[in-house]
């Protein structure tokens, strides 16, 4: 695996942005779950609509102003060799909400269609536990549908012990703690 950094979402890399997003329209069209840490990203009429979403959710004073009532960073995993986007991920400040602290969890992930089965998921969720540590989140909880079991190699990876499973309208979802 090439070594990938996570960068917050900025302006330069807009186009990637938009290229990643159309790549998943293109590939995981029959995925419901396509954009999983990409909060709003498929819903956006440009990138620069996206990113500007991305920085409002970042504050407690102004997430609201983006959807949502819980702040979040959003990263773009970036491939160091070539300066390619190869995945989101974000790490939600806390989870005192009724879906994230039941099965939505501290952050979600979606690797390229095209960079799949590279581990970058792997390294992705490793760094992002980082990033939680800094934030001073002491457990992480991440989720997974019980039919991704790629997302849940991730996580076992990671060191996540499973709790346990949850209905969630008609899908059941496994739940994992990570210490950070």
């Amino acid at each position: 695996m090439d070594e990938i950094a996570l960068v917050e979402v900025n302006e330069s890399y807009a186009n990637q942005i938009w290229a990643f997003r159309q790549e998943v329209f293109e590939y995981d069209a029959e995925n419901e779950d396509q954009f999983a840490g990409c909060m709003l990203l498929d819903k956006c009429q440009s990138a620069e609509e996206w990113i500007r979403i991305c920085n409002l959710r970042k504050d407690e004073q102004t997430c609201e102003q983006a959807g949502t009532e819980v702040p979040s960073h959003s990263y773009l995993a970036v491939r160091k060799l070539d300066n390619r986007v190869v995945g989101i991920i974000d790490l939600r400040h806390h989870i005192n909400h009724p879906i994230l602290g039941t099965w939505g969890g501290h952050c979600g992930y979606t690797v390229r269609s095209s960079e799949r089965g590279n581990r970058y998921a792997i390294e992705m969720l490793r760094l992002n536990i980082e990033n939680a540590r800094v934030l001073g989140i002491d457990k992480l909880l991440v989720t997974c549908s019980e039919t991704n079991p790629a997302s849940e190699k991730t996580i076992l990876a990671n060191g996540g012990v499973f709790e346990n499973v949850v209905e969630v309208d008609g899908s059941t979802m496994k739940r994992y703690w990570i210490t950070v």
